[in-house]
């Protein structure tokens, strides 16, 4: 583990920040190193309560906060208890969502209880966490964690698509370095239903196919985003990216291409990334 001194730059300025990752079946949360772009320790991961009320949800990023926190060289000096940790944060945060948030309004939560909609989660989990805190969807997260430290690198004057491909497809947009934050276009339409129904890395394993026929699913994706966007380059991310030996190649497509780096770290280092960069209060 880093010793404190390592925790700052020459300056005495924080150079790392909490990053949670929300998923629909559990919450990894870890102190991110912002110099390096790596978790710091181990990653806590706790369920994701289910239902995803705003108390329960709240309770558990909560938990997982303060656990981090006491296990961590800058929690140790921050509080006592976990109780104490889960409201004297040293750090700033970052939260990536699965959904949308807007001025800190939920107006979309994807595999979360429906009482969140219209919620302002950013004063709830800032009043439950004793500091401000910043959310962001979680294949942002991801792609911010990939154009600052992984396979977008080098790419910061072009246009970069990140694809998380899970569950569903997620998407997100950079433009000379700038992310074009909460993009859906996994729902992009492709034979008259959402692209991510036969595209994903779940519909590969619903609908049993073989990696050719589901790259070619995959790559007549692509072309539609090819047309619509003219992106520079593709970073592939999710589970099945680790698999991209088995399937990279097979893809049908004139864009460059990488497998994303940062594996399940992703969404973590993307949120602490984000944290630390936006003014609280700033429009995302």
């Amino acid at each position: 583990m880093t010793d404190r001194g390592e925790l700052h730059d020459s300056a005495g300025a924080r150079s790392c920040a909490l990053g949670i990752d929300i998923g629909g079946s559990s919450i990894k949360a870890g102190l991110v190193d912002l110099e390096r772009g790596r978790v710091i320790g181990e990653r806590v991961v706790v369920p994701t309560p289910q239902p995803a009320t705003p108390e329960a949800l709240t309770n558990a990023v909560c938990g997982a906060a303060a656990e981090v926190l006491t296990e961590s060289p800058v929690g140790a000096s921050a509080a006592e208890s976990a109780d104490e940790a889960s409201t004297t944060l040293p750090v700033p945060v970052g939260i990536a969502f699965p959904g949308v948030v807007k001025r800190g309004l939920v107006t979309f939560a994807f595999n979360l209880d429906d009482s969140w909609l219209g919620t302002n989660i950013e004063q709830t989990m800032g009043a439950a966490l004793g500091r401000p805190c910043v959310f962001l969807n979680d294949a942002d997260a991801a792609g911010i964690a990939e154009m600052t430290f992984g396979a977008g690198r080098g790419w910061h004057d072009r246009t970069v698509m990140m694809l998380t491909l899970g569950t569903g497809i997620g998407t997100a947009l950079f433009t000379r370095g700038r992310l074009v934050p909460f993009t859906e276009l996994g729902h992009v339409e492709i034979g008259g239903e959402d692209a991510e129904l036969s595209a994903s890395a779940s519909a590969k394993v619903r609908l049993g196919l073989d990696y050719p026929t589901w790259a070619a699913k995959l790559s007549r994706y692509c072309r539609e985003i090819e047309k619509l966007i003219n992106p520079d380059a593709f970073v592939f991310g999710g589970g099945i990216s680790q698999d991209h030996a088995d399937w990279l190649h097979l893809l049908d497509i004139s864009t460059p291409a990488a497998p994303a780096k940062m594996q399940n770290d992703a969404g973590i280092i993307g949120a602490a990334v984000h944290g630390a960069s936006v003014p609280t209060g700033a429009q995302r």
